[in-house]
C-alpha cells in the first residue's frame, strides 16, 4: 500500500492536532523509510518480478526487520518513545504509536503472504489486494481521499500557500501512485531503494505545508442561539 498510509497520517490529525502533520506521515511511513537503508545495507532483499501482484512487480524476499509484526511493535514503541520525551505530550505519542503500526495492518491487508511475525518466523502474513488492481485502486484511493478530506475539514490555510500546498500536495502524491500502478516496472534493486528514499520529500512536504494551515476550533462552526444579555451576540 502506498497512499493509504498517507490517508491514516492525514486522519491523524484531526485526532491529534497539536501534532504536525509531518510527524504523522513520519510515523506512517516510518518502516519503508527505514527499509531502503536496509537494503542497502544488505540486511534485506528485493527482487523485481513482473507479475508477481497485479500490482507491484517487487518480490520482497527478506524484510523481517522493517516489516515483521514484532519488529514494528519495537518500531512503533521507539517512535512513540522519543516523541513523548521530546514534546512531553501523552496523547500524541500514543497516536503516533497506531499510525506506525497502522503501517503493517494495511500492508498485512494488501501484500500477499510475505510479511513474517518476527525476524525468522516461519509464518507470513498478507490477504492480497494487490492480486486485484481494481480494488486496490478503490480502497486504497477511498482511505486516501477520505483522510485529505477530513483533514481539509479540520484545518484551514492560514495564508494562500496553505491551500497551495495541501492542493498540490494530494495531487502529487495521486500521480505518483497511478505512475507506481501502471507504470513500468524499475530498471533495478538499487534503484527501488533509492525511489524509496524519495519518499522524505513527502515528509518535509507535510512539515511544510502544516505550517501554513491551522487547526480549526471544535466550536469555530458553532452559533450560540441564546446568547448571554453580556455577549456580542446579544440584541
Amino acid at each position: 500500500m502506498f497512499i493509504g498510509h498517507f490517508g491514516v497520517a492525514l486522519v491523524a490529525k484531526r485526532v491529534t492536532p497539536r501534532t504536525s502533520l509531518g510527524t504523522l506521515v513520519l510515523a506512517a511511513q516510518f518502516v519503508d523509510l527505514l527499509w531502503p537503508i536496509f537494503l542497502f545495507c544488505g540486511l534485506e532483499r528485493v527482487i523485481i518480478a513482473p507479475g508477481e501482484t497485479a500490482v507491484t512487480p517487487l518480490d520482497f524476499i527478506s524484510y523481517p526487520l522493517s516489516h515483521s509484526l514484532f519488529a514494528d511493535l519495537g518500531w512503533a514503541s521507539l517512535f512513540a518513545g522519543i516523541y513523548k520525551v521530546i514534546k512531553r505530550e501523552s496523547a500524541g505519542a500514543v497516536c503516533l504509536w497506531f499510525v506506525v503500526m497502522s503501517h503493517w495492518v494495511l500492508d498485512a491487508l494488501s501484500h500477499r503472504p510475505d510479511l513474517p511475525l518476527y525476524p525468522g518466523s516461519s509464518t507470513f502474513i498478507g490477504l492480497g489486494l494487490w492480486n486485484s488492481r481494481a480494488w486496490t485502486i478503490v480502497v486504497e484511493s477511498a482511505i486516501f481521499l477520505a483522510g485529505a478530506r477530513i483533514y481539509a475539514r479540520a484545518t484551514h490555510p492560514r495564508d494562500p500557500i496553505g491551500s497551495l500546498a495541501f492542493r498540490s500536495y494530494v495531487a502529487l502524491l495521486l500521480l505518483v501512485y497511478l505512475i507506481n500502478v501502471f507504470g513500468p516496472p524499475p530498471p533495478s534493486e538499487r534503484a527501488v531503494a533509492f525511489a524509496a528514499l524519495g519518499l522524505w520529500v513527502f515528509v518535509f512536504w507535510a512539515y511544510f505545508l502544516d505550517r501554513h494551515r491551522v487547526v480549526n476550533s471544535p466550536h469555530a462552526q458553532q452559533i450560540d442561539l441564546f446568547p448571554s444579555p453580556d455577549s456580542p451576540e446579544a440584541p
